[in-house]
């Protein structure tokens, strides 16, 4: 499977720990074989806010993934199509899986987050601490040190030009 059909389904399968945290379908943008783009909405049950920003029905995350970076970007729009901002996962590059015909896109979350404002005007690292906690700097300290880049080298493509060059 080299790359996958605009227009198809797909399912996204977030991991932490060797265990999903969520599963949901989402469709395909587009693939170049190595960034993968796809849209799905808020996927979680209920509402979810964090403060800064609040995930809820009807919004509509168009998710980058990559298969040779260590980190996902998430575009987040509401209902009416209003940007919110961009929710960045650092994670293992993306791994995709046929099995019976069902596609599935398995993202590793390795804790580290980071939200940008729709107008870039706020940029947030997020769950350091759970990141000191999870232990991987001791399992495996070359993903730990590879994440923690993946978030500097985030923090300052937002700081300096935003998200959207990176997402094309």
């Amino acid at each position: 499977m080299d790359t996958l059909v605009a227009g198809g389904d797909v399912t996204v399968a977030l991991t932490k720990r060797a265990r999903t945290k969520l599963r949901y379908p989402a469709t395909v943008v587009r693939d170049d074989g190595t960034h993968l783009v796809v849209r799905a909405p808020w996927a979680a049950p209920d509402a979810r806010d964090f403060g800064f920003v609040r995930f809820e029905a009807g919004d509509v995350f168009t998710e980058h993934y990559w298969r040779d970076r260590w980190y996902a970007v998430k575009e987040v729009r509401s209902a009416d199509g209003t940007l919110k901002g961009w929710y960045c996962d650092i994670a293992r590059p993306a791994a995709l899986d046929a099995d019976g015909g069902t596609v599935t896109v398995t993202v590793e979350d390795l804790d580290l987050d980071l939200w940008v404002s729709a107008d870039g005007g706020t940029v947030l690292r997020l769950d350091e601490d759970e990141f000191e906690e999870s232990g991987l700097e001791a399992r495996d300290p070359e993903a730990a040190s590879r994440a923690r880049t993946a978030l500097d080298e985030l923090e300052a493509a937002a700081r300096a030009e935003g998200l959207v060059p990176l997402l094309a």
